[in-house]
């Protein structure tokens, strides 16, 4: 695997919010080889196109239950 070193800016242009994580958490996504980060951005591109659905049914199960 190659190492690559990828800046804040990238990582926020492929959707993590690094708001969210500690430093520690952030220096890790920073040190991915570039197969590991594109294997992660696919993933949570794929998490992210799901979550709408995912919420859907989570607030039609709420409203049933409530």
């Amino acid at each position: 695997m190659t190492q690559g070193r990828r800046t804040e800016t990238q990582l926020i242009a492929a959707g993590f919010d690094l708001s969210l994580l500690s430093d520690e958490q952030r220096e890790v996504l920073l040190e991915l080889t570039e197969e590991e980060f594109e294997l992660l951005a696919d993933i949570k591109s794929r998490m992210d196109e799901a979550a709408p659905e995912v919420q859907a049914h989570g607030e039609l199960a709420g409203a049933t239950l409530f």
